[in-house]
């Protein structure tokens, strides 16, 4: 397996059997560092366990009152079970998925005071859309459901309601949509070759559509294609457009010809219009795996996990002119955090959420840390 997998599982759509290969299983040891300051404002929230390995894959908030996280849990057997939990202001409790037969795992969820979306996946790699009824999700079928390609990773709701999929229509990647009140339909393809379906979509405070993964395009009623680099062993987590020529990327990858089980390297660039140049961070080995932004639309926060202080997360603050570190509380073994959402409403705040271990032994489990 090709080392640029290493925790694939982790940050991105893919939901394996196991939580890392089995050839990075030594890749990754428990480090720590010297000296390390408190956890500045983060908490652990008690949250229900699931049966391990599980991992949360993606967590949304419509208010301090309303939230949901989704993911999978029986991970290091079989093809693995869906988990989803919602917050009601007070705890986090699961949300009974009896009612839904031959789902592996949701990956993404989106929602707000009026309605949320989550997708997964049936181990058959069936895709599949549900809808939130209050209590729990009910499943909504959309166009080229069931067709041969047909695939739907990720879930973004715009202020006017309408719910954006990105994904694949059969042989054609792009986009399905959902205006309020609205019926579905896709997008035409993004133009070029044997484009592969987009892992992310995020719509800006403006309205403006972007998916994100290894193709990055802007839908405005038409495509426009924003070039990478070519070659780059990266897998992107997160986009954050600013303006047409000032967009943030978050993720993480791999330099060509090293060591097989090399840890990843986190990819964290900035593009200008013309060309995409490296951001400094305060961490350089280990992953990014989203950015948020504040409620006027600028660049607040990214979730990262840091090879040389594996025992907790490693966020990225933006202070107005640079990202600096900020930890979050220390756990018996660590927590990568896979999901981050800014928590609407004057008293703001942010969830976290993740898994506590890349392998299945120690068993992982679900871990959702808040910042007030």
């Amino acid at each position: 397996m090709r080392r640029r997998h290493f925790m694939s599982g982790l940050a991105g759509v893919a939901a394996s059997a196991a939580l890392v290969p089995a050839s990075a299983a030594h890749a990754a040891p428990r480090a720590t560092a010297a000296g390390r300051p408190a956890a500045e404002g983060w908490q652990e929230v008690a949250v229900p366990p699931a049966e391990p390995a599980a991992r949360f894959y993606a967590v949304a908030a419509a208010g301090p009152a309303l939230a949901w996280a989704v993911g999978a849990q029986e991970l290091q057997v079989g093809s693995g079970r869906p988990v989803a939990h919602s917050w009601d202001g007070t705890a986090w409790t699961e949300t009974g998925l009896g009612h839904i037969e031959g789902l592996a795992y949701l990956h993404a969820v989106a929602g707000n005071t009026d309605q949320a979306w989550t997708v997964g996946a049936d181990a058959d790699g069936a895709y599949r859309l549900f809808g939130w009824g209050g209590s729990t999700w009910q499943e909504e079928s959309y166009p080229g459901q069931g067709e041969a390609g047909t695939r739907l990773t990720d879930v973004a709701l715009a202020a006017d309601g309408t719910l954006w999929a990105s994904g694949r229509n059969g042989e054609q990647a792009g986009l399905l949509h959902r205006p309020a009140g609205g019926s579905w339909q896709w997008t035409p393809p993004i133009p070029g070759d044997a484009v592969p379906a987009p892992s992310g979509v995020r719509v800006t405070p403006g309205g403006e559509v972007w998916v994100y993964g290894e193709v990055i395009a802007r839908w405005d009623g038409d495509w426009t294609v924003i070039p990478r680099n070519p070659g780059l062993l990266a897998t992107v987590t997160g986009l954050l457009p600013m303006t047409h020529d000032d967009i943030w990327l978050t993720g993480y990858g791999y330099s060509p010809g090293g060591p097989p089980g090399k840890p990843p390297a986190i990819d964290f660039e900035r593009w200008n219009g013309e060309e995409w140049t490296d951001v400094a961070a305060p961490f350089s080995i280990g992953m990014l795996s989203g950015i948020v932004a504040d409620e006027q639309g600028q660049p607040e926060l990214i979730p990262g996990w840091d090879f040389w202080d594996q025992p907790r997360a490693h966020y990225l603050r933006w202070n107005g002119t640079e990202w600096v570190g900020e930890r979050g509380p220390e756990t018996e073994t660590t927590f990568l955090p896979t999901g981050l959402t800014r928590i609407p409403g004057p008293q703001g705040g942010h969830w976290a959420v993740g898994t506590t271990s890349f392998y299945a032994q120690p068993p992982a489990q679900l871990r959702i840390e808040h910042h007030a």
